[in-house]
C-alpha cells in the first residue's frame, strides 16, 4: 500500500527515477482495485461507470510513474508513446519496465534502490 501511496502522492512528478518495485507494486494496486470496481459496476448495473472514473483519477499518477520508471532505465519519457504501436509497442514496453535500473546517477537522477519506502 505504501508504494500505491507514494506514486499518489508524486501524481505530477514526471522527473526524477523509479524503482521497478515502485512502478510494479503500483499496476498491480491499480489492477486489483480495476477489477474490484469492474465487479461492483456489474452487479449494481452501473455499466463501466466506477472503473472508468478510477481510470481518469489514476491517469496522471500512472503516466508520472511510467515516465519515471523509463528513466530508471535511462531512456526518455518519450518511449511510452510506443505503446500506441498495435503489440509490438506494449511488449517493447514491457521489457524496458522489466529491466533493472541502471547502477548509479544517470541523466534522470540518483539511483531510487538506495531511498524505498517500506
Amino acid at each position: 500500500m505504501n508504494w500505491y501511496l507514494t506514486v499518489l502522492k508524486r501524481y505530477t512528478v514526471f522527473s526524477g527515477r523509479a524503482a521497478r518495485t515502485e512502478f510494479w507494486m503500483f499496476a498491480l494496486f491499480n489492477f486489483i482495485v480495476s477489477l474490484i470496481l469492474s465487479v461492483v459496476d456489474n452487479v449494481l448495473g452501473l455499466g463501466a461507470l466506477l472503473a472508468s472514473l478510477y481510470s481518469l483519477a489514476v491517469l496522471l499518477p500512472s503516466l508520472g510513474v511510467g515516465i519515471r520508471r523509463l528513466h530508471d532505465t535511462g531512456r526518455s519519457g518519450w518511449w511510452l508513446l510506443i505503446s500506441f504501436v498495435p503489440l509490438i509497442g506494449i511488449i517493447v514496453l514491457l521489457v524496458f519496465t522489466i529491466q533493472d535500473s541502471q547502477p548509479g546517477d544517470n541523466q534522470y537522477g540518483p539511483n531510487p534502490k538506495g531511498s524505498l519506502p517500506v
